[in-house]
């Protein structure tokens, strides 16, 4: 058991419901207190992957409910929050920095990056298609080693970006991340 009264199969299993976590790190966003509302609104909104001021009607009391009956209640037996179901008011408890790593990471500021690699990859298999069929100032000769030279380019960054978004990471042999 923790410091904090938490082993550590009790926080795996609050954690390892997405709405927890969410109302978790929404609470941590907002100062640690915040009202029923906001958070049913902005965890929907992470749930439906849209803007809160889109949510629709249903989303919305589908959240509520579930808040509600279940997942306020749990956070609340676990010590994690305090929940007022009259008042609708959560405080989220001091130990928050324990649950740090429990919570989604940049949850809501998630960028495409799928759709980033599917460019880069047309873009690399034209550069490749033309240099195979040595259209423009390129031999024969030399634009297939060009067109590696570009592919490997564009890789290099591809994974530079990823490992300095990844601090975390642990490298093989001792080498030294960042």
């Amino acid at each position: 058991m923790s410091e904090d009264g938490f082993t550590q199969a009790e926080l795996f299993d609050v954690f390892s419901n997405a709405r927890r976590r969410r109302t978790v790190q929404f609470l941590k966003r907002q100062g640690s207190t915040c009202d029923l509302a906001p958070l049913v609104e902005q965890v929907a909104a992470w749930e439906n992957d849209t803007d809160p001021d889109d949510v629709t009607r249903t989303q919305r009391r589908r959240v509520y409910i579930s808040l509600y009956q279940t997942h306020l209640p749990m956070l609340e037996d676990h010590g994690i929050v305090d929940w007022d179901p009259d008042s609708h008011t959560i405080t989220l408890l001091p130990n928050d920095e324990l649950f740090e790593p429990y919570l989604d990471r940049q949850l809501g500021t998630q960028r495409p990056w799928h759709q980033f690699y599917v460019a880069v990859a047309a873009v690399g298999l034209a550069a490749f298609s033309l240099a195979a069929l040595a259209v423009g100032p390129m031999t024969t000769a030399a634009a297939p080693v060009v067109a590696l030279a570009i592919c490997v380019a564009i890789l290099a960054v591809s994974a530079a970006q990823h490992i300095s978004r990844r601090p975390e990471l642990e490298f093989p042999f001792g080498l030294a991340s960042g």
